[in-house]
């Protein structure tokens, strides 16, 4: 049904092309079809070689992009068989545009329905496979209320199967136990079983064996299910080592071209701004001279890429016998180490405009985690010590701006709650990084800075 409804969904559009460009003879009306039929069957090739009529196809996942891919794909290739073969004469360019525009709105409100077709018919308890679980075990219980939590056309849970008396089994399980193996038979043999969850412990390995070989004789799929906690710390992805299949727990926020992607955004940039803030930048440092004795930046050594020690500079705002190089006492209010002109650039973050220069040197970006000193605290706590994922932050270069201090964690972090706020929106700006993203921080920078709060 649903390469029929992609099918369609191509070649619809183009009938109604042919209506408006008023096609009368009837050699081009055949051309037409044609052209618009083979949009459809490339269509449906395409879409099964994007994988969209698998298992995902039943899942709970929207798939728009996907299917986004796969359409422009279709279409390229329409296109490029009417260029090479000429199958009509003249395509319009609206028309080419109206076609590719009406046909991704039917496939994505065709996706769509299909979810709310699926939700309806879970909620009314029919499912696309049925599904036990073999094994009343610890680990068979997690995945029980994870497919409870999460409940998927494609498989509804029947319940447990334990050769195991009733009594050796969790109390909280029993309710959901079916029966042992030789009933589990019975219901594959009357086709009420569709998919066998196997949640043995891995150690009972000779039990496993044999429940395998039993189970391969039988015309049902038989899934072996993984340590579910597992879960709770790995990413949704499987990757293979040496043919093995293997959870992914943990991989570098910036991969592939991304890392390119992101160079190229800081070094243009911060180019654009030095050549905008020149001005600005020059007059700032003869004020600074003017107002105290000392010289214009102030280079203090941070933490930045992979906790590594990095040196950042800024226009220096304090006297220069008073500075304090490991930030070990936070600028608060009123703080008698700042200059008169250190209070205006501290408070309107104009001293942090000289690591333009070290995003141009590549050891900061335009956005990300703010550097940190190393030694400042949060109520006398060094901050390692204070939020147990600090470290997670220095995954990615550190930024002139950042995620935590457009919401307003800019400034002394005098309690707990102000560092773990800033290490929060840190992990989620590396977590959910885009370039999409880094603009939007970019953006939000200027009003969080013009409202002049919690900088002194």
């Amino acid at each position: 049904m649903a390469r029929v409804f992609h099918f369609c969904a191509a070649m619809a559009p183009a009938l109604l092309i042919l209506w408006l460009m008023q096609v009368h003879a009837g050699g081009a009306i055949r051309t037409y079809l044609a052209l618009s039929a083979a949009a459809g069957l490339l269509t449906v090739l395409v879409f099964g070689a994007f994988g969209l009529y698998g298992r995902e196809m039943f899942s709970n996942q929207l798939m728009l992009r996907t299917t986004v891919v796969a359409w422009s794909a279709s279409f390229g290739l329409v296109l490029l068989l009417h260029t090479l073969f000429r199958v009509i004469a003249y395509l319009p360019i609206k028309m080419a545009v109206l076609w590719y525009g009406a046909t991704l709105l039917l496939l994505l409100a065709g996706r769509l329905v299909m979810l709310i077709f699926f939700q309806r018919q879970i909620r009314q308890g029919h499912f696309v496979g049925r599904s036990v679980i073999l094994g009343a075990t610890e680990n068979g219980g997690r995945l029980a209320r994870h497919m409870q939590q999460n409940a998927d056309i494609s498989s509804g849970l029947l319940g447990f199967i334990d050769d195991r008396a009733p009594d050796r089994i969790d109390s909280s399980l029993r309710p959901q136990l079916i029966g042992n193996f030789a009933l589990l038979e019975q219901l594959i043999r009357a086709n009420e079983v569709d998919q066998v969850l196997m949640a043995l412990p891995a150690s009972a390995e000779s039990r496993n064996h044999h429940y395998v070989a039993l189970l391969r004789k039988m015309p049902v799929e038989v899934f072996l299910v993984p340590e579910m906690q597992a879960f709770n710390y790995a990413l949704p992805r499987v990757a293979e080592i040496s043919d093995v299949p293997m959870l992914v727990v943990s991989e570098p926020p910036l991969q592939g071209w991304a890392p390119a992607y992101k160079r190229t955004e800081d070094l243009v940039l911060a180019s654009l701004a030095l050549l905008l803030l020149s001005p600005l930048m020059v007059l700032v440092a003869a004020l600074i001279k003017l107002d105290s004795r000392g010289p214009v930046l102030f280079r203090q050594r941070r933490y930045g890429y992979n906790q590594q020690l990095i040196e950042v500079y800024k226009f220096r705002s304090m006297y220069h016998d008073q500075r304090d190089m490991d930030a070990a006492v936070q600028t608060r209010a009123g703080d008698p180490r700042v200059t008169r002109v250190g209070r205006f650039i501290r408070k309107s973050s104009i001293d942090e405009l000289p690591q333009l220069f070290n995003v141009l040197a590549g050891s900061m970006s335009m956005v990300g985690p703010r550097p940190h000193a190393t030694a400042t605290k949060a109520a006398d706590i060094p901050f390692e010590e204070a939020v147990a994922d600090y470290v997670a932050r220095h995954k990615v270069k550190p930024g002139i701006t950042g995620l935590a201090q457009v919401h307003g964690y800019r400034g002394e972090t005098d309690t707990l709650e102000k560092i773990q706020k800033r290490v929060e929106y840190d992990l989620a700006y590396i977590e959910n990084w885009s370039l999409g993203l880094d603009i939007f921080i970019l953006l939000r920078t200027l009003p969080a800075v013009l409202s002049m709060k919690a900088a002194y």
